[in-house]
């Protein structure tokens, strides 16, 4: 019960930005609703390249955590691996683009 009235304090000293985020994120579904599909996967191939300053962020946050604060290791520990994945994956999907539009022998 501790835990839930901590979590629910934390929720009302930071309202703006829990409302910050909301709102980026149908301002973000209604910019990427507008894209038309051919232009799609060039865009978020290279948006997933930029993913590599998430990385960036979860290595100084696993280096700045103490080492009992598990959930922010953990955390930072996720963020590393998805957004690590998230470049390859763009990189990749950018590479068969490419791919498609060399001249065959």
């Amino acid at each position: 019960m501790e835990l839930i009235q901590h979590i629910l304090r934390g929720v009302h000293n930071h309202q703006e930005m829990f409302y910050i985020v909301i709102l980026m994120i149908f301002l973000g579904i209604e910019v990427i609703g507008r894209v038309p599909s051919v232009l799609h996967t060039p865009l978020m191939s290279g948006a997933n390249a930029i993913h590599g300053v998430v990385i960036i962020g979860a290595i100084i946050v696993m280096g700045s955590a103490q080492s009992d604060n598990y959930i922010a290791l953990i955390l930072g520990f996720l963020a590393v691996i998805l957004g690590t994945l998230n470049v390859v994956g763009g990189f990749v999907v950018t590479d068969r683009m490419l791919e498609m539009f060399k001249k065959k022998k």
